[in-house]
């Protein structure tokens, strides 16, 4: 049999050394009043559309397993500023307000979570699993480092296709110590790809110290093994935040190579809705509300007179109201219907594919 080989992208630039040793404040502008206005309130949005999830949860509203990004949403928002509407999107299951901040509304992500059809995956994806092709949100994806391979080859996808779109792929602090996330890693800086790979750093993995599980426990430094450049920075800083993505998505798009960016961002509340975190102390509980980002700007925009105490309680009002009409549409939306239970099984349609229940007869009469 003769031997065949693979083609693979070119090299599109030389070897780059990472620096292992990044601050994530490379390209730090004087945020514009107007923009940090903007960014709280979608900071705001995520919040109160958390707190409402978390509710819904306990009316047994929302089934399966719900993760919360309570204390993250200055990370979630920078983010996502630094990317075009044009890039792509890998996140973990711990992604309502990656969907929110990418543009998709609140209904739609309200009525995934209640498994509904207006939801952003049809009512089939839950919390954990939405997908949104048009919002280029490429998957939440409830296997820990399930993302990671994914992301790295859209990126290869990309580089094939010749476009400029960069891939970002968020995962959480316990998928920087999986295989898949070193070989993947290892496999983008072989071949060039223009992915950034951004991990939140809240801590724990579940209820376990990061500092218990890896052996350095500042993973931006894991670049270096792979000769890419890295960065740590403040996840409770979304101007900080959004300059160091920045710099890692400029580097991915015009140099073709890959960045690991890492957030130090601790989470408000337990692993997921149903997890008291008893595992940390009354102490650590008051230092995490003391350093809560949403609070912590919006004191910042009142000090700097961008926001008075009456505008910020207005539009607190004004995004609640949101949330709540977003539960009611929820709600009030259809279940999808069991017969479209295969439809998405498949891309495109498959000669002689299942479609029968698992009770259904193999042969009807």
């Amino acid at each position: 049999m003769a031997e065949t080989t693979r083609a693979r992208p070119r090299r599109t630039s030389a070897p780059r050394t990472g620096t292992g040793t990044g601050s994530g404040t490379g390209a730090t502008t004087a945020p514009d009043p107007e923009e940090l206005a903007g960014y709280y309130r979608r900071m705001l949005l995520i919040r109160r559309f958390e707190e409402r999830a978390a509710r819904a949860y306990t009316e047994a509203k929302i089934g399966g397993y719900c993760h919360l990004n309570l204390g993250e949403e200055a990370t979630v928002v920078g983010l996502m500023a630094a990317l075009r509407p044009t890039d792509y999107l890998f996140t973990n299951y711990r992604e309502h307000g990656y969907a929110l901040a990418k543009g998709i509304s609140a209904e739609r992500v309200m009525a995934e979570l209640y498994g509904r059809s207006t939801g952003v995956s049809k009512g089939w994806g839950g919390s954990m699993h939405m997908f949104d092709a048009q919002a280029r949100l490429l998957g939440g994806y409830g296997i820990v480092g399930g993302q990671v391979p994914l992301a790295t080859g859209a990126a290869l996808a990309v580089t094939y296709k010749g476009g400029d779109e960069v891939v970002m792929c968020q995962m959480g602090d316990g998928t920087a110590a999986i295989g898949a996330f070193h070989e993947s890693l290892n496999i983008a800086a072989l071949w060039d790809l223009p992915v950034v790979f951004v991990v939140v750093n809240n801590g724990l993995g579940m209820g376990t110290p990061v500092e218990a599980s890896a052996a350095e426990p500042e993973l931006y430094r894991r670049g270096t093994a792979y000769r890419m450049d890295s960065a740590r920075v403040d996840g409770t800083d979304v101007i900080a935040v959004r300059d160091a993505a920045r710099v890692a998505v400029e580097h991915a798009r015009s140099r073709s190579r890959p960045y690991l960016l890492e957030t130090v961002s601790p989470r408000l509340r337990g692993h997921s809705v149903v997890d008291p975190a008893r595992y940390r102390s009354k102490e650590e509980r008051q230092a995490l509300l003391e350093r809560d980002p949403v609070a912590a700007l919006a004191d910042r925009l009142e000090k700097d007179g961008v926001l008075t105490a009456e505008a910020r309680d207005a539009l607190d009002a004004e995004v609640t109201a949101e949330v709540e009409a977003a539960a009611a549409f929820a709600d009030q939306s259809p279940e999808p219907e069991v017969s479209t239970l295969f439809d998405y099984t498949y891309a495109t349609p498959v000669p002689g594919e299942r479609r029968r229940l698992p009770a259904d007869p193999v042969f009807r009469s």
